[in-house]
Order: structure tokens, then sequence, then C-alpha cells
């Protein structure tokens, strides 16, 4: 980072993220603070039209929002931002995972020149209509069958890699490239998959460790991902989200969308309310109002939709039996309905535990993704 008064380099670099959620982006400046921490210098959200099926809804909202979102942040920051790190969603990525193994002669320490000439011969071909963005490693093998992580430095005459490749929609990557065109001082766009950032900041490595499924409940899309190591072995997004659930309150009872949300946050899955319990919200001069077991089943219903294609999710991955294994899930959508998460669990009949920043004043779920962004350009 460049001061603005001085010109000179900042030793503690802040870094810009901006975070692509399917209802909101949300453009930030931040360092790293004490004890892991981060200190915000400045952030600006904007709502927009989303995306659903891997496509942008309106192509000139999401650039009107990006547009916002960067000028008031760097307005903000107190200091040139030259790099911007762009979070991309999981409806806009392709995981790709390879497992090669490299042979030596006689056993040697391993150094930078191997793991590159690995990550080399991995390489998948490249797709058309994709971008590779990033290359993330699950584990590496030695000869003595060890298992790591980072094998800089061991010695053994084979090392097997396998690695998890993220490709962007080309079409995506453009569309965010030219909402950028018009900050010239903004020189480089740097991508980050957002279900990678999520696994590595909100996991554990013991966590981690073995195959561990991470949902991110989202307003319009949300990504199912299974992590191992320090690469992700599995992702899946899919177009619906805590919104879609809105949709069906509002078809059900014929209210408009505005009320059905509000009525998400009034309803407590887990209450044992008298049957005689009534919801009210006064929206436009006309009061709306509806027994609590009535909003309670329609919004289980709603619910019930999503727990099916989670399990679709867990049935798709082949590589290992995710059945009653804990999930743990975070995003906007976590919180809106209060009990979503045991809900979750009694109908896909495993743990379900919510994970969220650990920073103050933002240990929610809705400020996952964005955080996990900080974290991982600050490691960039």
């Amino acid at each position: 980072m460049i001061c603005a008064k001085t010109g000179k380099t900042v030793r503690n670099a802040s870094v810009a993220v901006l975070d692509i959620r399917s209802s909101e982006i949300c453009a930030a400046v931040g360092e790293r603070g004490v004890n892991n921490t981060f200190i915000i210098k400045s952030k600006y959200s904007c709502a927009y039209d989303g995306y659903a099926d891997g496509e942008l809804l309106d192509v000139k909202s999401f650039s009107a929002a990006i547009n916002e979102c960067v000028k008031n942040t760097l307005a903000a920051a107190g200091c040139r931002i030259v790099r911007f790190f762009v979070g991309v969603p999981g409806e806009f990525l392709r995981v790709v995972n390879t497992d090669k193994v490299l042979s030596f002669p006689s056993p040697r320490k391993i150094r930078g020149a191997q793991i590159e000439q690995l990550k080399e011969l991995s390489r998948p071909r490249p797709e058309s209509g994709f971008t590779e963005v990033e290359c993330s490693p699950v584990y590496y093998v030695m000869s003595d069958k060890r298992r790591m992580i980072d094998p800089y430095g061991c010695i053994t005459d084979s090392l097997r890699a396998k690695l998890s490749w993220f490709f962007v929609r080309t079409a995506f990557s453009e569309c965010v490239s030219r909402a950028f065109a018009r900050f010239a001082g903004i020189r480089d766009i740097t991508y980050i998959p957002s279900p990678l950032a999520e696994i590595n900041y909100l996991l554990s490595p013991e966590i981690r460790d073995s195959y561990t499924a991470l949902f991110d409940l989202g307003y319009i899309s949300s990504t199912y991902s299974i992590a191992c190591g320090n690469g992700v072995i599995f992702s899946q997004s899919f177009s619906v989200g805590i919104g879609h659930v809105a949709v069906l309150l509002s078809q059900e009872l014929n209210i408009p969308f505005e009320v059905a949300s509000q009525f998400l946050s009034k309803v407590n899955l887990n209450a044992k309310e008298h049957l005689t319990s009534i919801q009210e919200i006064r929206y436009e001069g006309q009061i709306y109002s509806y027994s609590t077991a009535t909003l309670r089943d329609i919004i289980r219903e709603g619910l019930d939709g999503i727990c099916e294609t989670i399990e679709a999710c867990r049935q798709s991955f082949s590589e290992k039996d995710m059945s009653g294994k804990p999930l743990y899930i975070t995003g906007e959508g976590v919180k809106t309905i209060r009990g979503t998460a045991e809900h979750l669990s009694s109908r896909l009949v495993c743990a379900v535990n919510v994970v969220a920043p650990t920073v103050p004043y933002y240990d929610k779920p809705q400020f996952s993704s964005l955080y996990s962004l900080l974290d991982a350009a600050l490691g960039d």
C-alpha cells in the first residue's frame, strides 16, 4: 500500500477486497491487527440483482454496485490502493483435482524446484470459457507414505501431490474487469476462490485434516464444498438460498415478498408457542397477520428443499461417504430464521455446526466470506 500523504510504502500494508454475494457486494480495505484480528479502514456495501445458474441476473446492476462500493471504499481508505482482491463465488468456479507422482533416481531433499515441477506436471488442460486463478495443495505424500501439506525440506525418492485447481468463468471475470476499468489507479485484480478462502479461514487445520463439508447458505445462491488439507475436493453451487424460502412464503400466503422476508426473522423454529400465537406485520398501511404454526410449517417446507439439495450434493461426492459426518454451515442465511441449524441437523441426521469469523462485533455467519477474503489477501 502507498500512503497518499508521503508517497512511501507502508510496511504494515493494507489490502482491498471485493466480496461478491448473491444479493450484495461489499468492498473493504483492511490490515492485520493483533492476535490475528483485522483493522478495517473502510467498508461499503451495496445491494444488486445477484446471480443464479452461473450467470449474473443484470450486468448493469452488477457493474453499478461494484462502482459504488469501490468508489466509496477508496474515498475513505486514506491511502492509494493499486491492487484489488476479488472473491469468486462458487457459481462462477470450476474445481479440478489432480493426483500425480514425481519420482527421483535417489532420495533427495525437496526444494521449490521439485514442487514447481510437480505442479507443472499436474496442471490440467485449459478449458474453453474458464481461466485458471488458483492452485492449492490438498496434500503431498512422501515415498514412506507420510502425508503433509508442505513437503519443503523433506528427504524422499518420490513425491506425490494431490492438488486443487480453481478456474473462474471467463464471462464473469470479464464483467469484473470492465467494472474496474473506470478506476485508473487500480492496476491489478487478483481473484480468490471464495469457497477456498472460507474453508481455510473458518475451519482449523485439525478439522481439515480429513474430509470435511462446509455449506455456505446464501440469499439466492448457496455452495456445498468438501475440504481436505489446504484444498477443496468437491464444490457444487446451486441457485437456492434463504430468499427462496421467502418466495415460497409469499406464494403460499399470497403476500408481498417484502412482507414474507420480514416474517422469516419473526419465526423461531425451536420455540414452543401456544397454538393461538400470532405474528403480525404492518406494511404500506396494511396489516398482515398469520398464526405462528402456519408460518413455521411453510418455512420448514422451504428449508426441507435446501436439505434435499445438500443431500444430493453429498450423494454426488463418491470419493468418501459423508453420511453422518458433521456439517459446518455459514453465510447470511444461517441466522435469518432462528433454528435453521437445528432443523438442518434433524433432517440431514448429522451434527450441524455454525462457523463465523472470530472477530469482535463481526462474529456472525453473514461476515464469513468478507473476513475469509481479507485473511486470504493478507496472506498472499
